[in-house]
């Protein structure tokens, strides 16, 4: 409620006098209470506070304002406007860009005798060029749980939210299992074998490029949609040209390695 200037004095201004210069006109109770109503409408700060922030009582933003007036919250113009442009296919390709750049890292830098991470995280990718069918023959908890393992502190801190980076983390904890079904040729259920056909998820011929001989290429294992375009602009030799010249590892010494490995005979 706004209370002209006419109707109702400043309070830190004196009262009109009514006789004399030194005399005022009795203040009474109603008066007083105009007064200190005046000073709670008119207050500047709290004016400001009022108009740039979501209301303490509602803090979900459920009450609906004057659409004229700039609010904080779920009816914002510019909230309205970016919920609007969400979309499943961003959370796609951003999923699909982690695999690859955490595909990338692990078979191209670090080595199996590093402590915790070697043994535990490493050593899978290691094998799996070696051995890439061996992928096939682990139950769900180790082929997927390195992924679930990782991603359970931020689903903790997030978990009331439900949008873009749910759907991110979603396709990146089942990435694995996609890239698992890539090695399976026998058995797979028929809507499997329909999505890895119509590229929905990552196919097994489109897969096949990663496994040739230095395994330098198609990184992206969640769908597979950002490997093409990534080689077109060579992105991966880039990034490991950039990481080489500030750290001087070689891309990929660890993995050559142990594709070298032979057995020794005992002869007898």
């Amino acid at each position: 409620m706004c209370l002209s200037s006419s109707t109702i004095s400043s309070p830190y201004s004196p009262m009109p006098s009514t006789t004399s210069s030194t005399t005022t006109s009795p203040s009474t109770p109603k008066d007083n209470r105009l007064e200190n109503n005046s000073e709670e409408d008119l207050s500047t700060d709290d004016m400001i506070v009022a108009k740039n922030s979501m209301p303490e009582d509602d803090p979900n933003g459920n009450t609906l304002h004057d659409a004229r007036e700039i609010r904080w919250g779920p009816q914002h113009a510019g909230a309205k406007l970016l919920a609007s442009q969400y979309t499943r296919v961003l959370g796609i390709l951003t999923a699909d860009l982690a695999s690859g750049i955490v595909h990338w890292g692990a078979d191209t830098w670090g080595s199996v005798d590093m402590p915790f991470i070697g043994r535990n995280f490493l050593r899978p990718f290691r094998e799996h060029h070696i051995d890439p069918t061996s992928i096939t023959r682990h139950d769900f908890i180790e082929t997927n749980g390195d992924n679930f393992a990782v991603t359970v502190p931020y689903l903790l801190y997030m978990a009331y939210k439900f949008t873009y980076w749910n759907d991110i983390n979603i396709r990146c904890i089942y990435n694995f299992e996609f890239h698992k079904w890539s090695h399976t040729y026998f058995g797979l259920p028929s809507y499997i074998v329909f999505l890895q056909n119509y590229h929905i998820i990552l196919p097994r011929k489109h897969h096949r490029l990663h496994h040739v001989v230095p395994h330098d290429t198609y990184f992206c294992i969640t769908t597979g949609w950002l490997n093409r375009p990534l080689e077109m602009i060579k992105f991966w030799p880039w990034l490991e040209s950039f990481v080489e010249n500030y750290t001087g590892a070689k891309p990929r010494s660890d993995d050559f390695a142990w594709a070298q490995k032979t057995e020794k005979v005992h002869c007898y």
